[in-house]
């Protein structure tokens, strides 16, 4: 890749240059008789000056166009001017011993560096600045990555705690939902150390994952709780971010159930034309503190993730009325 980018980098260099010395042929063509200078002049000083654009683009302005070298770096380019200007007398009048000066031929003798070495200046300056955003653009996605890695890895731990919460309370019941809940909590953890490690799911498989979650609920509460779960996927071939809507169901069960008077938990997830829409809808207990002690993770982790992965794209609302908690998730799912 890097050799590809390199040979079209030098096939830029030399289309430019070839353009450079036609131009400059057509333009100085005939012109000796108005300078005195010889025919080929343009064509070998212009030679000259592509190497003092490369001199200053690959060498002088990287080493010296500091902020401590600054002055060095002029000093450089104004002996450099300096010596183009006596090299190019010198070589004259060695080919021609009656050359003279004059306010017209002095003009080429003198100038032309110029924009050679300010065409090197802006080179590196456009350079610098493209490698500059690269590496910014790199350094953020790098962050990003190691920040969703951390959140995605959060989901895990938040998860198995409230799922070995359950399981404590079945062992202490002694019920015989004990064993079909770890069988399921075994699939459960497969999924989540496996298959989850995927950038991304498809949408009826993450849906499978919800009802197994729930099924693994209602084997500890049974019909003490009445779950409703109603889904409606027509773009089966989209794509979501692995464990992105089980947080949801998460603090609906966390906080739907205990001290609540006929708990229920509504749960939709529609996708349309490449637009989801989750929603989850459940009863709490407003004197039912003890669980909100400690709050969790999981709601603030999607609203990251959310932002990190489909900022722009998302509209995640929390509706809290009369002891009726609803979050809804909006997303758009084209790529």
């Amino acid at each position: 890749m890097h050799i590809r980018k390199s040979y079209f980098t030098a096939g830029i260099h030399i289309l430019v240059w070839l353009l450079f010395f036609i131009i400059a042929a057509i333009i100085f063509n005939g012109i000796k008789t108005a300078t005195g200078l010889p025919p080929n002049y343009f064509f070998y000083t212009n030679i000259y000056h592509v190497g003092l654009f490369y001199l200053n683009a690959y060498f002088l302005f990287p080493r010296f166009a500091t902020r401590k070298r600054w002055p060095l770096y002029l000093l450089s380019i104004v002996a450099l001017i300096a010596f183009s200007f006596y090299a190019k007398l010198f070589v004259l009048q060695l080919n021609d011993a009656g050359f003279t000066i004059t306010h017209i031929n002095l003009r080429f003798l003198i100038f032309p560096p110029v924009p050679f070495i300010i065409a090197g200046i802006i080179l590196q300056v456009i350079t610098r600045r493209v490698h500059a955003e690269r590496l910014q653009k790199e350094q953020q996605a790098a962050r990003l990555a190691t920040e969703l890695k951390f959140l995605r890895n959060q989901v895990s731990p938040h998860f198995l705690f409230n799922m070995m919460t359950n399981m404590v309370a079945l062992a202490r019941q002694k019920s015989d939902l004990l064993e079909p809940s770890l069988m399921k909590l075994s699939d459960l953890l497969r999924y989540m150390l496996y298959e989850s490690e995927n950038d991304k799911f498809t949408i009826a498989d993450e849906a499978a994952y919800l009802k197994s979650y729930i099924e693994l609920q209602h084997l500890r509460f049974g019909d003490d709780v009445n779950v409703q779960m109603q889904i409606d996927n027509k773009d089966p071939g989209c794509f979501i971010e692995p464990m992105l809507l089980i947080p949801f169901v998460e603090n609906a069960f966390k906080h739907g159930i205990g001290m609540v008077h006929n708990p229920y938990i509504h749960i939709c997830l529609t996708v349309k034309e490449q637009q989801l829409y989750f929603s989850v809808i459940n009863r709490y207990s407003k004197h039912n503190n003890a669980k909100d002690k400690s709050p969790g993770i999981g709601l603030e982790n999607v609203r990251n993730r959310l932002q990190l992965l489909y900022a722009g794209r998302y509209t995640f609302t929390i509706k809290d009325k009369d002891s009726i908690f609803k979050t809804e998730l909006k997303l758009d799912l084209t790529c």
